[in-house]
């Protein structure tokens, strides 16, 4: 990609603004970096990219830096229907993302997974796996480091691994994975799209440059994913813990059964460390990308015998007079709490925080099945409890705190008590860490 002496203009110095403007700059092209945040809000960022000859336009945005450009390339954070993209857009300019720029630069094998849940497991598990074969192993995108921060390095490496977002895939062009992987659909970010559909139509760019030697690995169970995944180019290479795949990988038993052109290779699940219907799709999702990719079986079965869950999902924290405590708060919408319900039976559920604009209903049966008491905080409770409160004993909390201590007292021994919001964390947190470390430290209060 030629960028020598061209006129650059990147939108947003958040994480991956900065390291774009760094790259950028270090390619020796003429790099304007604009936010609306000003000098002392950004003063860290000014020094981080102090001496790189970057022309920096802060507090507000000028039209003529968009209008004029050779290029933008724009944050994850920016919607597309920002006037400035707009005019941009209009006089013929080319904008694109951070993934689009580095995938540009990048010549090793790509692997992208995307989905509403399950993301950060899947992409970490497909890094690790790689790691333990022996590969020389990049893992960023949406979990971690910028994409771009691997062609900036000059790093070689045999696979890059990517968590990839709808917001990343907005503004591709040219984005191709070797593998890329569809977990599941689910209503998320409505705040940001228009419709569901177009929410569904952003994840599936993922797979719009793959060709007939490229793999799609996609879950057979989501009817969504599967219908979406019949019109694409790509080998379809499905995973499924309902149905014997011959051709894919899937699960009913004890073992994940592995079947590619004629080969099968069986891993027996039950020295897992990852526990729960959900990684269970993880896994296999993993397991797929890695093996098509090289992976060998025993040392991928050793691996998943010792890799434990990250944090922030379905982490275990304590256990106190017979009920255990789960932390799950990375669990921001309706699809991810889904799959944690469905790992417990008498559960004491905490959810709340800010909406997301979604529908609570497809929670309704495992509610009505496993909830004993649903406890609401936030913003969202009124809307929680006015499409699932008649379900199952629900009561309000005006703390987290105060939902963990009623949540001691009514759950009975051999209960669960779980925090999975359903929401955003951001009507009472900084992030959804933070709510995480509130609902930890409340619980070893008990």
């Amino acid at each position: 990609m030629e960028l020598n002496n061209k006129h650059i203009t990147v939108m947003g110095l958040a994480k991956t603004g900065v390291a774009c403007a760094r790259f950028l700059a270090s390619r020796s092209a003429r790099v304007t970096a604009t936010d609306l945040r000003d000098e002392q809000a950004l003063s860290g960022v000014l020094r981080e990219l102090a001496g790189l000859g970057i022309r920096f336009v802060l507090g507000r945005h000028e039209e003529a830096d968009f209008a004029e450009a050779d290029l933008v390339v724009v944050s994850p954070g920016v919607p597309q229907e920002h006037p400035l993209l707009a005019a941009a857009r209009a006089k013929g300019v080319a904008i694109i993302s951070e993934v689009e720029l580095a995938a540009r630069c990048i010549t090793a094998p790509l692997v992208a997974i995307t989905g509403t849940n399950g993301k950060t497991t899947t992409t970490t598990l497909v890094g690790e796996l790689f790691r333990a074969s022996g590969f020389a192993t990049y893992v960023g995108g949406n979990i971690g480091d910028p994409l771009i921060d691997l062609p900036a390095s000059g790093e070689q490496v045999d696979v890059v691994v990517a968590e990839i977002s709808s917001f990343q895939l907005e503004w591709i062009k040219q984005f191709r994975p070797t593998v890329a992987a569809l977990l599941n659909l689910s209503e998320d970010h409505l705040d940001r799209y228009a419709s569901y559909q177009d929410y569904i139509n952003a994840k599936l760019r993922m797979f719009e440059n793959q060709g007939p030697e490229d793999y799609a690995v996609v879950n057979r169970d989501d009817e969504r994913v599967w219908q979406a995944a019949q019109g694409l180019t790509a080998r379809l290479f499905p995973f499924s813990r309902k149905q014997m795949l011959d051709e894919g990988i899937s699960c009913l038993g004890s073992e994940i059964v592995y079947r590619q052109q004629g080969q099968e290779l069986r891993f027996p699940i039950a020295s897992f460390k990852l526990q729960g219907v959900h990684n269970l799709e993880n896994i296999m999702a993993a397991l797929a990308c890695g093996l098509l990719l090289g992976c060998d079986q025993a040392k991928s079965q050793a691996l998943l015998e010792r890799f434990e869950s990250l944090h922030h999902r379905m982490e275990f924290v304590r256990e106190v007079a017979g009920v255990r405590y789960y932390e799950d708060s990375k669990a921001t919408n309706v699809g991810s709490v889904a799959p944690a319900l469905e790992s417990f039976d008498i559960i004491t559920l905490i959810a709340g925080g800010k909406d997301k604009g979604g529908s609570y209903g497809p929670l309704a049966p495992l509610v009505k099945e496993r909830v004993r008491h649903l406890l609401l905080i936030g913003e969202a409770a009124e809307r929680m409890e006015r499409e699932l409160g008649s379900l199952t004993d629900t009561r309000r909390a005006a703390t987290l705190e105060e939902a963990v201590r009623l949540a001691a007292q009514l759950t009975p021994p051999g209960g669960v008590v779980l925090l999975s919001p359903a929401c955003s964390s951001f009507d009472m947190f900084r992030d959804y860490e933070e709510r995480a470390q509130r609902f930890i430290a409340a619980v070893k209060e008990l």
